[in-house]
């Protein structure tokens, strides 16, 4: 059976399915074809239903809920750090509020803390990875930052107003749930199984061979130093991605608790995982 596998080129979706690309895990008579896409793509994708299995930002699941299912791994949660708000200046919370922010997409689990943050707040969706030029040249005010931009914008004398990760921390005492896999229902219950199986054990594996699996991720950082890369995939790969454990399903209900209660919604949420 093929399955199409979205994921973003990314150092830490890469460093996930190392095991699957090199060929260190049993595949369990799946053929995996990698399709590549960021990460607003790739939840455009899913309402669609295109791909079997895919990356996608919790803020878009319950959009598509009827069609994918969670998996219980593969999930980016950062604790006490995620999404970044800039600016050039100093800026208040009350100040946000009153200015343009250039977003990577309205589908973004990153728009969603900022809609909890801030409530109704004026935006422009621009690609992620041009976020941090439109606020340095001043055709943006803010710049709310996803990725590798968490960790480079000081670089590029940028100033952090929020991080949404530190917020929700001190808000919820929870880890923060940004990116989950699903996949798609009409494989059935024993496919699901299996292929969830097959995929932990490839996030397993990058871990239990890290030195290997940075090597390949590092294709994919757009620039890091190999410090940063590391540092990148060591706060978005760690145990709760192998298993959400209790805590982290907490997480995730907690988040799509206040979104729900925020209105973000179109209809309420049913959060169910593979088995």
């Amino acid at each position: 059976m093929v399955i199409r596998l979205g994921h973003s080129p990314d150092p830490d979706d890469a460093f996930m399915f190392w095991g699957l690309a090199s060929g260190a895990v049993d595949r369990q008579g799946f053929e995996f074809e990698h399709v590549l896409a960021d990460i607003q793509t790739l939840n455009e994708w899913a309402l669609e239903g295109r791909l079997e299995v895919t990356a996608l930002s919790l803020h878009a699941y319950p959009f598509v809920q009827d069609r994918y299912g969670l998996l219980p791994h593969g999930a980016s949660m950062g604790a006490g750090y995620g999404p970044v708000v800039v600016s050039r200046e100093h800026m208040t919370r009350d100040a946000l509020r009153n200015v343009e922010i250039a977003v990577p997409g309205k589908m973004t689990t990153a728009f969603l803390l900022l809609r909890l943050y801030l409530g109704d707040f004026a935006y422009r969706e621009v690609p992620f990875d041009q976020i941090m030029d439109e606020v340095r040249e001043k055709r943006a005010a803010a710049g709310l930052l996803i990725h590798e931009g968490q960790l480079t914008y000081g670089s590029l004398g940028l100033r952090k107003v929020v991080d949404l990760g530190e917020w929700w921390l001190l808000e919820t005492g929870l880890p923060l749930p940004l990116g989950v896999n699903v996949a798609r229902r009409d494989l059935g219950g024993e496919a699901l199984g299996r292929l969830s199986r097959v995929l932990e054990a490839s996030i397993r594996a990058g871990l239990d061979n890290r030195a290997e699996a940075l090597a390949h991720a590092r294709r994919w950082a757009r620039g890091l130093s190999e410090d940063l890369t590391d540092r990148f995939v060591g706060m978005y790969v760690n145990e709760l991605t192998c298993d959400y454990g209790e805590e982290g399903r907490e997480a995730v209900r907690e988040l799509l608790r206040r979104g729900e209660q925020a209105g973000a919604f179109s209809e309420p949420v049913r959060l169910e995982f593979v088995a």
